[in-house]
């Protein structure tokens, strides 16, 4: 397997308090999540994330069901937080969430992504012509959809 990495920083009109409280609830990952992944939370919705914290989801890549389950492995509040996958579509997806106050209401969130596939030549070319993309588009899709969910919060 040979691991990637997605690196993509954002700054936020929020605190770093209110932006790591927003993101600390696993319920506001279907509103962050492309409408075209029909992402849900499958288990019972964590009323408290911390270190060890397993989140259940399903949600769907190019029409197809997956299941994905998630293990919070570093919980450091309000500086960030690691998830990784324990169950779910990449043999590696180890994602790590960074937020560092810039003043009194903003705050540098960065999501470092380590990822892998499991299919071998199929999954090298798979990525090429549907995982970077696919990636590129979730992301861009928390960065244009994270300003105005935290101005509600």
């Amino acid at each position: 397997m040979r691991e990637r990495v997605l690196r993509r920083e954002q700054i936020l009109d929020a605190g770093v308090e209110q932006a790591f409280e927003f993101f600390s609830r696993a319920e506001n990952l279907e509103a962050i999540t492309p409408p075209l992944l029909r992402f849900r939370i499958t288990g019972e919705t964590p009323a408290e994330i911390r270190k060890g914290t397993l989140i259940r989801y399903r949600l769907r890549l190019h029409g197809v069901p997956v299941s994905w389950l998630t293990r919070i492995e570093e919980w450091d509040p309000p500086h960030g937080f690691v998830d990784r996958q324990i169950h779910g579509p990449y043999a590696l997806w180890h994602h790590t969430h960074t937020f560092e106050p810039l003043g009194d209401e903003r705050t540098r969130m960065v999501d470092l992504v380590r990822y892998g596939h499991r299919l071998g030549p199929l999954g090298t070319l798979a990525e090429h012509l549907l995982v970077n993309r696919d990636l590129t588009r979730i992301f861009d899709y928390r960065r244009d959809s994270i300003p105005p969910l935290l101005e509600a919060v």
